[in-house]
């Protein structure tokens, strides 16, 4: 299509995550703007290329974490970096959906390997090219359409579908940068699909921010907890009247205070809400989104100026929730060299970053 169609500007991108950053790199290499869902990609090798690539050709890109857009998230970065809740060393976040019971569990309670039988392959679907850079298997409705994500050949399970919206306002108020260390603890995992739930802890290191008008200097480490199929322990100053957001959200806890949004970093408050209506809130210093995610992005490739999430951003963003998917897959604790992109405690887990494509699939 690129070779045969001159005219296009841009791509998006929406296949299954196995398939997000042969696409996506493709169309960067053909000098294309490209907007990818998320999770930007399948392996954190991959994160780190697309990042590489899109500053090297100079084109717009933006991952599809629509919060990253919106008024909510604006509004944490704008009070941690005001100190309203003081210095944050921990992050509760979490998604309390799972693959169960629509997806994972009815496949898996059939099939806690790969099915054996072999139905035709529809007519309307080209299965070779749908598998892509993955190892080839035979067709099967316990693939596709609609529960591929539970399987780790072709999807990054929930971690890559909420984490990677969760994390973003707390990564991103935070100045987040590479973890050090990730353990995981799952529930239901087997080397074929997504566990049931799981609980995964990230250790973020100190970070040094320059002193400025919405600057603070030197940040504490942070830990941040990603609870999967499950909820984080109800806060303490949390009224009694009161639930933690239904289907996923954060608290980030500071010294004087705890923030809780939604899924997208929706409705931020500061709890309990009688501390909310105390406190005097900041001027709002970040600037604002015109229109939907999407035209951030068209805004961003017919100007030149960076898109919101684009890949500087969200690639970091994906390889932090993939480094959690590695440490799942293990069932324990990965220390990680960002630097050199190498996982230096488990040689299981240092394969995962890197994940091999079957012959004619590369970046």
């Amino acid at each position: 299509m690129l070779d045969k169609q001159k005219d296009i500007d841009g791509v998006l991108v929406a296949t299954p995550d196995h398939t997000h950053a042969v696409i996506a790199m493709a169309a960067m290499k053909a000098g294309k703007h490209v907007y990818c869902q998320k999770p930007l990609t399948h392996d954190v090798y991959e994160s780190r290329m697309l990042a590489q690539a899109a500053r090297e050709n100079k084109v717009a890109t933006q991952m599809g974490i629509q919060g990253h857009s919106g008024e909510g998230a604006r509004l944490v970065c704008e009070w941690v970096a005001a100190g309203l809740i003081g210095d944050v060393r921990e992050v509760d976040a979490w998604c309390s959906l799972s693959y169960y019971p629509w997806g994972h569990a009815y496949w898996s309670s059939k099939y806690s390997e790969r099915p054996k039988d072999t139905p035709p392959v529809p007519e309307t679907l080209d299965w070779d090219l749908w598998i892509g850079p993955a190892s080839v298997r035979p067709y099967h409705p316990a693939y596709h359409p609609g529960v591929w994500r539970c399987w780790w050949d072709f999807g990054c399970g929930m971690m890559g579908d909420r984490g990677a919206h969760t994390f973003d306002p707390a990564v991103w108020a935070l100045k987040l940068g590479a973890p050090t260390s990730v353990e995981a603890t799952s529930c239901g995992n087997t080397k074929e699909v997504h566990p049931l739930s799981a609980i995964v802890t990230f250790r973020f290191p100190a970070r040094r921010e320059p002193l400025g008008r919405t600057t603070r200097g030197d940040l504490p480490p942070v830990k941040l907890t990603w609870y999967e199929g499950t909820r984080p322990p109800r806060p303490e100053d949390l009224e009694q009247d009161r639930n933690l957001p239904d289907e996923g959200g954060a608290l980030i806890k500071g010294s004087k205070g705890t923030i809780m949004f939604g899924v997208y970093g929706n409705s931020p408050r500061i709890i309990p809400e009688s501390k909310m209506k105390e406190v005097k809130l900041p001027e709002k210093t970040l600037p604002r989104v015109n229109g939907s995610h999407e035209q951030d992005w068209v805004r961003a490739c017919k100007s030149g100026q960076p898109a919101g999430a684009d890949f500087a951003y969200s690639g970091p963003l994906t390889e932090t929730c993939l480094l959690g998917n590695a440490a799942k897959r293990i069932d324990g604790r990965i220390e990680w060299d960002a630097a050199n992109l190498r996982v230096t405690n488990s040689p299981e887990a240092n394969r995962l970053v890197r994940t091999e494509y079957r012959k004619g699939w590369s970046l």
